[in-house]
């Protein structure tokens, strides 16, 4: 008889075993690169989101420091006088007008000078603030933090270079003292309001505040 031998056993066991070991192991190892990747995942937008914060504060910082630093030039402020000069002129001339037509005297003339030099000094700066859609009530209250000072410092200087001259407003209308002494007046009160306005406009007063309702 010839021998026989035994059939090599198969172990099934030790190769599932195996191969479970080995799915386990690539299990441990996609579990790891998953848990890598949502590690990564978790973290990136922590890192952008940290990013995006830096650059929202260094945007803040810069803003801040433009609202502070507001950029004034001599050519700006020489045009916000000169818009300024406009509605003062056309109200002081009209109340040197009329109070020397009245025969009024000095105080008197220059008091509705002065009243009429404001109201149309606001007027032209509503006009062009309202225009842009603001309200009355908004445009009055930009106008008067745009125009206080600057009017004030024009009428101070125009009506007194009018007292300073001798007998100008004296002077009949059709003299040429009168209206030569109101033009010197004009001229000089121009020329000192503008450092006036450059000084707050550089610091976000003044023709600065109504600024962004001209574009």
């Amino acid at each position: 008889m010839s021998e026989t031998h035994p059939k090599a056993q198969h172990h099934p066991a030790a190769g599932h075993e195996h191969e479970s070991g080995h799915h386990t192991g690539h299990g441990h190892h996609a579990g790891h690169e998953h848990e890598d990747h949502h590690g990564h995942d978790h973290h990136g937008p922590g890192e952008a989101h940290g990013g995006h914060g830096a650059h929202h504060a260094h945007h803040e910082a810069h803003g801040e420091g433009a609202h502070h630093g507001h950029t004034a030039t001599w050519g700006m402020a020489a045009s916000a006088t000169l818009h300024c000069l406009t509605g003062c002129a056309i109200g002081e001339v009209l109340g040197m007008v009329i109070g020397t037509a009245l025969g009024w005297g000095n105080v008197a003339t220059i008091v509705l000078a002065v009243a009429l030099a404001f109201f149309f000094g606001y007027a032209l700066s509503m006009r062009g603030i309202m225009r842009a859609g603001v309200k009355f009530k908004q445009a009055l209250k930009v106008a008067l933090a745009a125009d206080t000072i600057s009017i004030t410092v024009m009428e101070i200087v125009d009506n007194g270079v009018m007292v300073a001259v001798p007998g100008a407003m004296d002077a009949p209308l059709n003299s040429l003292l009168f209206w030569g002494a109101l033009a010197f007046a004009f001229v000089v009160a121009f020329v000192i309001t503008v450092p006036v306005n450059k000084w707050l406009i550089s610091r976000g007063r003044g023709h600065a505040v109504a600024h962004a309702y001209h574009h």
